[in-house]
């Protein structure tokens, strides 16, 4: 197994493209740190599918917009599973505004969760991937990160940095064999964009923009670049966006 004895932390880890690559770490031999917030029935249900497996798997509670509960969480994770090996951040929220729509707050709650906590979540675990030796960090961007898209300016950027962001930590850590990568997918259905399955002319857009003709892509589709960027077959692959998006991109 290519994560056998490795401890993962997936953030926003109780559904959607957090969940399979939870999922999919697990069955490579990885013991699983969930971090979510609301409702824990999804993470829940995925801890004991993993423990199932025969991995250590745990959930935790979590606004990742916060830097105190990201804090305190890698604290509780690590007291528990006694390091950390890999992150993937995969916490982010998507709401549809037009400019003049698009209210401090709204402006706050996607930049935040989706930038400021990606940054700090990988701060705070730094200091536990230098005691292992090194590690990886996965950050969860978009093809919203690379492209442009109308009414979700503040997701385009908060995206657009995580991107740039990555670039950055990795020119700093590589020495460290501290690999800090992102993948950029493209429209995956999940919960979050349930609205946009819905909407009949959103859908023949993507399908005629997108080359496959897939307006959404599934989860299973980003979970072989999650596990390769995990691994120890990316060990030469650092600050790259992997952009899985049905050649969405090219």
């Amino acid at each position: 197994m290519r994560l056998d004895g490795k401890i993962a932390v997936v953030t926003g880890g109780s559904q959607g493209i957090g969940e399979a690559i939870a999922l999919k770490y697990g069955e490579e031999g990885a013991d699983v740190a969930i971090v979510s917030i609301g409702d824990q029935s999804g993470a829940l249900r995925i801890v004991s599918q993993l423990e199932a497996k025969g991995r250590r798997a745990k959930s935790y509670v979590a606004d990742c917009a916060q830097v105190s509960e990201i804090e305190s969480v890698v604290k509780r994770i690590v007291a528990d599973f006694g390091g950390v090996d890999i992150l993937v951040n995969n916490a982010a929220i998507f709401r549809n505004f037009s400019i003049g729509d698009t209210t401090e707050q709204v402006w706050d709650s996607q930049v935040d969760l989706n930038l400021k906590g990606t940054f700090f979540f990988a701060r705070e675990v730094l200091p536990h991937l230098r005691k292992r030796g090194g590690g990886k960090i996965i950050n969860i961007a978009s093809i919203a990160g690379v492209g442009a898209f109308p009414n979700c300016v503040a997701y385009c950027a908060s995206k657009g940095g995580v991107v740039n962001l990555t670039r950055a930590l990795s020119v700093e850590l590589a020495k460290e064999k501290i690999n800090v990568n992102t993948i950029g997918p493209g429209n995956v259905a999940t919960p979050m964009n349930a609205h946009l399955q819905a909407d009949e002319p959103y859908v023949a857009a993507q399908q005629k923009r997108t080359p496959t003709g897939r307006a959404f892509m599934e989860v299973k589709d980003i979970t072989g670049a999650a596990l390769f960027l995990a691994s120890s077959e990316s060990d030469g692959v650092h600050g790259a966006t992997l952009m899985v998006d049905d050649a969405w991109s090219a």
